[in-house]
């Protein structure tokens, strides 16, 4: 194992993927052995059986088998807390062996890509202690990964430290990072000159001119790859000047998807489509264009617009997004010639989702991925009816759209090409004939790293994780 600790530069959120996943592989798109070595499913797509790893213990040195696995993911089903809606499917849980265990489903869904999800798809061990919530809130971890947390300073610069598990499974045999510590560091100038002086070893997040100034830096090498991490704009379907069609398809034609694109200097993609390149549901040449003539017949035929009646806009967005704050003030001045004040809003995520869910806003900005790398997510999740609307805050309610989407998850299992033609479908409905959002863009994930260091990879399945079990360190 190396000697010198690897130094990770973290923003103000805890890593929440501190686990060892049944890993998507992100070049070939598929679900890889890790916890479990093999599954398979039934025809229908409603009985998986997984086969597990033998040898592989929790941090506690209690054996992760069949039996655990039953025990953690039950407990996540009765919490009903975070993302574990993604076992809604599962009716029962049903040990077949020491190392065996299968899933009777209520209704088909893809559960290897289920079992591989960044949230809820925890195995962990349920006997770590009496009272398992205060445990986890005291900075400590039951898991089985490569790793194991030694300190947490919450709200601290030095975070959270991880030292190496002695018992995983996958062996220590090759160079190693013995220790893995996390530092909060909120400004990216000190963070990309913590990284100049080895103080870090890596940065998750650097703006365009840091980017590339980390790109032509000698001693330093970068990543930059597409991600699964969407742009939305939400347009209040429900209530409001936007529950008039026209004027939604007026802001659609408004947004100056190219200038973006361009204004935000390479951290970002052109979106086309709900789902992003990589996912089935991707729907390739749907990247829309600026229509400012279109935008304005729009505004007219509903009485506002160039010699109509004003009309005002609110907005609200994630404070200290500084792209989506690009957006804003971009929109804002387009809308302006149009006739149309726009009225943004900063605001903390928590806020602006309670005044989201009170239907508080016509345009609520917020990025999306997936809790797993299926496309169901981004239409199952933000576009099928709800109530209360928890992430729908378009507040669309159709029939049609959540008759089509329920064919997806079984499809997803026996017929890929039919589940495609489905999601296209679907992606119609939503940015078409309804007209409930406008995709701005997608994030590219873009790290810089010590040259040094080997075998890091950008997974898109689990953004802002840097499996630092992959990486060699570079002396």
């Amino acid at each position: 194992m190396g000697p010198q600790p690897l130094l990770l530069q973290r923003d103000h959120r805890l890593p929440e993927r501190l686990r060892d996943p049944h890993a998507l592989e992100p070049r070939h798109q598929e679900v890889r052995p890790r916890l479990a070595t093999s599954w398979r499913s039934s025809a229908d797509g409603r009985t998986w059986t997984f086969s597990l790893r033998s040898g592989v213990t929790f941090h506690t040195g209690r054996p992760l088998d069949a039996e655990a696995v039953k025990a953690s993911i039950e407990r996540t089903m009765r919490a009903k807390t975070g993302a574990s809606y993604i076992w809604d499917a599962v009716s029962s849980i049903r040990v077949e062996g020491p190392l065996t265990v299968t899933f009777a489903l209520k209704y088909p869904v893809p559960l290897d890509l289920v079992a591989s999800a960044g949230y809820a798809a925890y195995i962990y061990d349920t006997k770590a202690a009496p009272d398992l919530a205060a445990f986890f809130r005291q900075g400590r971890d039951a898991g089985s990964g490569p790793y194991t947390v030694t300190k947490w300073n919450q709200g601290k610069e030095d975070e959270l430290t991880l030292s190496a598990y002695d018992g995983y499974w996958g062996g220590w045999r090759r160079p190693h990072y013995n220790t893995i510590k996390y530092k909060v560091v909120p400004d990216t100038e000190r963070a990309y000159r913590m990284l100049q002086s080895g103080e870090a070893s890596f940065v998750d997040r650097l703006d365009p001119r840091l980017f590339a100034r980390a790109s032509a830096a000698p001693g330093l090498r970068t990543s930059d790859r597409p991600s699964f991490t969407t742009a939305m704009m939400l347009f209040n379907t429900a209530s409001g000047p936007m529950k008039d069609i026209r004027i939604r398809k007026a802001v659609q034609k408004a947004v100056d998807y190219q200038g973006l694109v361009k204004a935000l200097k390479g951290s970002v993609m052109p979106a086309s489509g709900v789902v992003p390149e990589g996912l089935l549901g991707h729907v390739p040449g749907r990247i829309p264009e600026q229509d400012l003539a279109g935008a304005t017949r729009l505004l007219q035929q509903a009485g506002y617009g160039p010699g109509g009646r004003p009309l005002r806009l609110r907005l609200t967005y994630g404070e200290g997004e500084a792209d989506e704050q690009v957006l804003a003030r971009r929109l804002r001045a387009t809308l302006r010639k149009l006739n149309v004040t726009l009225e943004a809003r900063g605001m903390h995520w928590n806020a602006q989702w309670e005044l989201g869910k009170k239907r508080g806003q016509d345009i609520f900005v917020m990025y999306w991925w997936p809790d797993y790398a299926d496309g169901y997510s981004y239409f199952g999740q933000v576009f099928h009816s709800a109530n209360p609307p928890v992430f729908n805050l378009s507040y669309l309610n159709d029939r049609t759209l959540d008759a089509l989407l329920g064919t997806v998850p079984e499809l997803t299992v026996t017929d890929k090409p039919a589940a495609q033609r489905a999601y296209e479908q679907a992606t119609t409905r939503v940015l078409d004939q309804r007209a409930a959002a406008a995709l701005p863009w997608v994030v590219k994930a873009r790290r810089a790293y010590l040259g040094g260091i080997q075998g890091y990879e950008d997974n898109p399945a689990y953004p802002d994780v840097v499996f630092g079990y992959d990486l060699r360190p570079s002396g």
